[in-house]
């Protein structure tokens, strides 16, 4: 069992009473104010605390369908070295943020020996396996990668807030395998065009997705068994960073599809570790608007992005400082003359 702390309600209840008191109509903020009492619960305080430590995990590693994918899959080795060089979409995002950017090889195809140590020291395998005709993984492995997951978050513990993102060929088939064993959906309502496969493509993906499903039929019910059949390393590493920032009681922000579907896993492992999650923005992967429905989130942004990598959930950042602002700096109706 996992001890999974409850975001301070007596925080909530002050930051909710304070927000109706400033100088505004009740309610006129919108979801900014839903968000500065989700961030005072999280942070027990009102106001919640700057937000000026944000940390994004950059989940990296191969699957074994991504042949179907629109790009090859030494892709995924090739972005990391451009992670490490502060040159990806996340790195430049992320630095108008303030936010520091980590990348960690879970299960990348590669030698990767010239690459410094830190980046593998939780590898768990090279790629996964072809899903619609064998599991991701090994018997073990996901349990391994999950615990890998949670000693990340555990090095990350003194950030405000924790950002997980991914990177890895053929991840969005395998997203959308996931969150349809986890939600009882069919294939053609969760597969999207990931990296922006043609129609022909499409239909390739679907039905390998479908075959996957079809193959495990009976057998995805426990979070680990459908880990393992359907997953990868690094939707299990993400899982378990996911369960460990709410054990720790880290604010966490998911980014698109791929932290959808290790959310969804990660609270079947670890019921109410949602109440410490965000969704940073809308993906255009269909999979994400079930797990996030499942989840009862709602994105804060929707900028049509596709990129993964943490790039929509650090743009959401400014927001979450927006929302402390307001409790931290706004004048109450009480104290005008």
């Amino acid at each position: 069992m996992f001890d999974v702390p409850v975001p301070d309600p007596a925080a909530r209840t002050a930051a909710l009473e304070r927000l109706d008191g400033l100088v505004k109509p009740l309610g006129a903020l919108g979801r900014l104010e839903e968000i500065a009492a989700w961030l005072s619960a999280a942070h027990g305080t009102v106001p919640p605390r700057p937000l000026d430590d944000v940390r994004v995990v950059v989940f990296a590693g191969d699957h074994g369908v991504s042949a179907l994918s629109a790009y090859p899959r030494e892709v995924t080795a090739a972005m990391v070295r451009v992670f490490l060089a502060g040159k990806s979409g996340v790195n430049v995002l992320a630095a108008q943020v303030g936010a520091r950017v980590r990348v960690a090889d879970i299960a990348v195809d590669w030698d990767g020996a010239d690459i410094p140590p830190s980046v593998t020291a939780h590898k768990i395998r090279r790629g996964s396996g072809s899903i619609d005709v064998e599991d991701a993984l090994q018997p073990g492995e996901a349990q391994a990668a999950f615990e890998a997951g949670r000693a990340i978050a555990r090095e990350e513990r003194e950030a405000d807030v924790l950002i997980p993102g991914d990177m890895g060929i053929g991840n969005t088939a395998v997203c959308a395998a996931v969150v349809a064993a986890s939600l009882g959906l069919p294939a053609a309502e969760v597969v999207g065009t990931g990296t922006g496969v043609d129609a022909a493509g499409l239909e390739r993906k679907t039905a390998a997705v479908a075959a996957a499903l079809t193959r495990t039929t009976g057998r995805t019910e426990d979070p680990f068994e459908r880990l393992t059949a359907l997953g990868s390393a690094c939707l299990a590493a993400t899982a378990g960073f996911l369960v460990q920032a709410a054990e720790l009681g880290i604010p966490v922000l998911l980014d698109g599809v791929f932290s959808g579907a290790a959310a969804l896993v990660a609270r079947d492992i670890a019921p109410g570790a949602e109440q410490w999650w965000l969704a940073g923005h809308r993906s255009t992967e269909p999979s994400q608007a079930f797990a996030l429905k499942a989840l009862g989130l709602e994105p804060i942004l929707d900028f049509g992005l596709r990129l993964g990598e943490g790039s929509g959930a650090v743009q959401a950042v400014p927001t979450l400082r927006a929302a402390r602002a307001i409790l931290a700096d706004m004048g109450l109706l009480a104290d005008l003359a």
